[in-house]
């Protein structure tokens, strides 16, 4: 049985109650061009529930401030970053949390591009390359992910919710290293506010799958 993690992303106006359906993530999105952007105090979530930050070419101060301030598990690098950003940010011992760094995919996409920064992060986050840093809404070809070359473990985003349940199956029956499914837009009643009954039963969902393979 495969251990497919859940993120829930884009938190802003009900994370304590996505919290309480115990996915393994929650993001929030700091980053001003964002419908998302989180501004607010923090409330407690469960400690299980990591808390990724994710920001779009912000300065390294800034997400060190961000880390500290929030307690962030994770850091998803969701701009241009460069692979040497990533080196000093990895290397900073101000913080210990997580480097994502995120690809956008359309149509094709050349994977020779991620060998530099494979030593300096974690794991890399495909999503789908579209008007919006993200929340976009729709899924890219995941027929692409075939030519992935390397070991490094990835987070499979963009456009997922209840209607891709069939493609996220045959995905993962895959080898891809995909170790975590992330989720936005098509569980949300506006831009932030999340319908928990949805994610229910995606989350339902999702175990079936884990549990069959």
């Amino acid at each position: 049985m495969k251990n497919i993690q859940l993120k829930v992303c884009g938190m802003k106006h009900n994370p304590m109650e996505v919290a309480a359906l115990q996915p393994d993530y929650v993001g929030f999105i700091f980053y001003e061009g964002s419908p998302r952007n989180f501004e607010d105090s923090l409330p407690t979530l469960p400690p299980e529930v990591k808390k990724v930050g994710v920001f779009v070419n912000a300065p390294i101060s800034e997400i060190i401030n961000k880390v500290k301030k929030f307690q962030l598990d994770v850091i998803q690098l969701h701009g241009d970053e460069t692979a040497s950003f990533c080196k000093e940010l990895n290397a900073s011992e101000q913080i210990n949390s997580k480097i994502w760094k995120v690809f956008g995919i359309k149509d094709t996409f050349d994977f020779s591009v991620l060998k530099e920064f494979e030593p300096h992060v974690s794991s890399f986050l495909f999503d789908t390359k579209g008007k919006e840093k993200g929340g976009n809404g729709y899924t890219f070809n995941w027929n692409i992910l075939k030519n992935y070359p390397s070991s490094t473990p990835f987070v499979l985003s963009g456009g997922i919710g209840l209607n891709e349940i069939e493609q996220l199956s045959e995905i993962l029956k895959t080898d891809l290293p995909v170790f975590a499914i992330d989720v936005n837009s098509k569980f949300e009643d506006k831009p932030g506010l999340k319908d928990t009954k949805q994610l229910q039963q995606f989350i339902n969902k999702l175990n079936t799958i884990q549990s069959s393979l």
